[in-house]
């Protein structure tokens, strides 16, 4: 048994046909061209008789029973048991729609397609293990993450108000620009590069496929840099995005005024990746190399109190949820984000409407020596991955959204309160915040 770290890399092509529904959005994008081609890549890690691995799959999110599909499927190949599996779905808005129950032919057929590929890669990475020196190091990737939620004039909050807005006062929040990076050196083989950064990947819009900035991203560093393969978590996200609202000189170039009121662009996209590649360039170097006693991995359900309608919301609700399946969103008397919102606020309290009191959420937890990755199986804003980053005994903590499920937004107690797109659409009540720090505390601490 070595007593020595060992790291495997895989990767296999998960384009998928034209045709199929984009997922993202509250309206229906068929797959008409490809821009890039999306992903699955692998990590595979072992010490000793442990065995672990870190998957990323270019998708806007993935649900918990699709998730223990795949887990199954790799079980089965590789023989790593599913609580030592962290896959992660970097959350791009043009990827395709993965659901459950469907009589929809292409998704059917693509899931069952991710669900052999997603396998495949994690094999290669563990055909691929080989001795490896650890390091690791945080940059910074300024000027392309910011405040996606406003607090207006007239005292409201609105989520993407538009650029240029001129009832804009001030961004709720901070955004932390900070660049995670894991460098496995391998002799003989290529470097395996680990980066972790939040910000929406929602850069592109339209009908075409891509993987976003965080393709990109990996495209990027590997080209640039010689004999590496890059895989890339997204951190926390679900109140940052790329929209300057008030850009100045060049800031907009490559970019258009979307539907939505959100700005995008693949020229843009492209602009993110190259930056966030910057970012990993400049501590690639420089990491700070450490020995590897250990490999450690954790998983673990958590009740989280369900946010249930008030009754007396209900009518209304079922009305514009009614409206919308029917394709009338016209006759719903909002535009552009306030639209997303209210309908994306109506589909969740018929959804809910009958739901539980709380829902087991699957939170993850990977520790590489005293360098740790806390999963979270959804889209989680910033302050909670700031939080986690300050729990103390480590020298390294690294958030990663979506992981092994999706599940809707996390915002912060104080949103729930000030209202926008996040907070009325999340399936769970003020709180969850503070939930989800507790979790990554305990299970942080098991790992020790």
């Amino acid at each position: 048994m070595s007593n020595k770290l060992m790291a495997g890399f895989g990767r296999a092509n998960v384009t998928p046909p034209m045709g199929i529904n984009i997922a993202g959005y509250f309206k229906e994008r068929l797959a008409d061209g490809v821009l890039d081609e999306l992903e699955v890549n692998a990590l595979a890690l072992k010490f000793g008789d442990k065995t672990v691995l870190l998957i990323t799959i270019d998708h806007c999110g993935i649900v918990k029973p699709i998730m223990d599909g795949f887990k199954a499927e790799i079980t089965q190949k590789t023989g790593v048991p599913a609580d030592c599996i962290f896959i992660h779905a970097t959350h791009t808005h043009t990827g395709p729609t993965l659901i459950v129950d469907t009589d929809d032919v292409l998704i059917n057929e693509y899931r069952v397609f991710l669900t052999h590929k997603t396998a495949d890669a994690a094999l290669f990475a563990i055909n691929d293990l080989k001795e490896a020196k650890f390091g690791y190091g945080v940059s910074t990737a300024p000027n392309i993450a910011f405040v996606r939620r406003y607090r207006m004039k007239d005292g409201t909050i609105k989520t993407n108000p538009g650029v240029g807005n001129p009832d804009i006062v001030a961004p709720i929040g901070d955004v932390d620009e900070r660049v995670n990076v894991l460098r496995f050196t391998r002799e003989g083989a290529d470097d395996i590069v680990l980066a972790n950064f939040g910000d929406h990947p929602d850069t592109v819009g339209g009908n075409k496929i891509s993987g976003d900035w965080p393709s990109l991203t990996r495209a990027t560093f590997e080209k640039a840099v010689d004999n590496t393969k890059c895989i890339f978590f997204n951190g926390c996200q679900g109140d940052v995005n790329h929209v300057k609202v008030n850009p100045t000189a060049g800031d907009f170039n490559g970019m258009f005024h979307d539907f939505d009121g959100c700005s995008r662009g693949y020229a843009h996209a492209k602009y993110m990746g190259r930056v966030v590649a910057g970012a990993i360039m400049q501590i690639y170097d420089k990491v700070n190399y450490v020995e590897v006693d250990s490999l450690k991995s954790i998983q673990r359900e958590i009740p989280i109190p369900s946010n249930k309608p008030d009754p007396k919301d209900l009518p209304l609700a079922h009305k514009y949820n009614d409206l919308h399946l029917a394709g009338r969103d016209d006759e719903i008397p909002y535009e552009a984000m306030m639209l997303t919102t209210v309908v994306a606020e109506a589909a969740r309290m018929v959804r809910l409407e009958n739901a539980p009191d709380n829902f087991p959420m699957l939170f993850s937890a990977i520790s590489i020596g005293n360098v740790a990755l806390f999963g979270i199986p959804g889209e989680p804003f910033t302050g909670i991955g700031r939080a986690i980053k300050e729990i103390e005994g480590w020298d390294l903590i690294l958030p990663c959204c979506q992981t092994n499920a999706k599940e809707g937004y996390f915002p912060m107690t104080e949103a729930y309160l000030e209202g926008g797109y996040e907070a009325r659409s999340s399936n769970f009540k003020a709180g969850v915040s503070e939930h989800i720090v507790n979790a990554a505390r305990e299970l942080l601490k098991e790992l020790k």
